[in-house]
């Protein structure tokens, strides 16, 4: 329901080199064939027709030969160079006997020549609507000639941390918390896709709580509020949706913890209502959140993985039990297994 509630924000055109971790807005088409060129593998030579060879040049990569290779001759060749026509086959440098101007050696046809197209064609569909662009993925693309990429735009979120017995800095005292979401929440956003614009605390005073996130509203496209979310006399998250004019999407999950979450739309920005609880805030992050977000950056939805537990987790009748804890490889492996 929370991946349904949204669509993919606008896209923008980012220099390459700035798009790690953007998520492409369009199916990318190879404008090239990759490799571009027929190129050599290895440093070496390249032999035309049958040994020995007159060595007759050099060619360096970024500097192709002009012209055949003519048969019963030579060219040194770096790795990456183009193959100029004719060539049979490279010869490999820790393979040649040079002796002046002649090299013998024994090597198989087409022997350490890459193709072109080898890795796609052109025309071809690189990269789907959707990619998280990892780096490995920006080499790949900027090998292909591209300069700038589509990317969906940064959701922007503003971060209002409720509760008059929030303690900012230091060791809490007087009966006071130690904030230790304001910290984090901006973190994980950003890990998640998303741009932080503001953080603000907000006493539990309903006025207080309508005009923070009234303002939010007017620059930001996900509003996110800690705490509140209860039926308490000083929480106050769903009296302010109802005066904004807001509706609820989501009013609490049968989960524990993090059964308070919810969500709701006000004047076409979502709002996401996390509990006050550290722990609760942060699975409901990801429970309520990771769908949203991924939603407005036009990812794809990611069905939950199966693993594998060492101890049995007991919840209540009805609920589902929430759990942080670390994936381990070797469960992972005993699962697919």
């Amino acid at each position: 329901m929370a991946a349904k509630s949204v669509s993919a924000l606008p896209y923008e055109l980012v220099s390459i080199g700035n798009c790690t971790d953007r998520t492409l807005a369009h199916d990318l088409v190879s404008p090239v064939d990759l490799p571009t060129y027929k190129t050599s593998a290895m440093d070496g030579y390249a032999v035309s027709g049958a040994g020995p060879w007159k060595i007759v040049g050099e060619i360096k990569a970024g500097a192709p030969m002009r012209g055949a290779l003519i048969a019963g001759t030579a060219v040194g060749i770096a790795t990456g160079a183009v193959i100029p026509e004719g060539t049979f086959a490279i010869l490999r440098w820790e393979n040649a006997q040079v002796t002046g101007e002649m090299v013998s050696g024994s090597v198989r046809a087409d022997a350490d020549i890459r193709p072109a197209g080898l890795e796609c064609r052109c025309g071809e569909v690189i990269a789907k609507a959707g990619t998280v662009l990892t780096p490995s993925w920006i080499g790949l693309l900027a090998s292909a000639g591209f300069d700038g990429l589509e990317v969906i735009r940064k959701p922007r979120v503003e971060i209002i941390l409720l509760g008059d017995e929030l303690q900012l800095a230091g060791i809490p005292s007087d009966g006071l918390v130690r904030d230790s979401l304001g910290p984090q929440l901006p973190s994980w956003l950003s890990r998640m896709g998303l741009d932080t614009v503001a953080i603000t605390y907000v006493a539990d005073e309903i006025s207080l709580v309508i005009a923070a996130i009234s303002t939010a509203c007017t620059r930001a496209e996900v509003v996110i509020t800690t705490g509140g979310t209860a039926a308490g006399p000083r929480d106050h998250v769903h009296g302010a949706i109802s005066a904004l004019g807001g509706s609820l999407i989501i009013d609490s999950v049968k989960a524990r913890p993090g059964y308070h979450m919810l969500l709701a739309s006000l004047r076409g920005v979502s709002l996401l209502g996390l509990p006050g609880n550290p722990q609760s805030a942060i699975l409901s992050l990801f429970t309520l959140g990771q769908p949203l977000f991924d939603s407005l950056l036009g990812r794809p939805f990611q069905e939950l993985q199966s693993v594998s537990i060492r101890a049995e987790i007991v919840t209540a009748p009805g609920y589902t039990k929430l759990v942080l804890g670390n994936i381990m490889a070797l469960n992972l492996k005993r699962a697919h297994t």
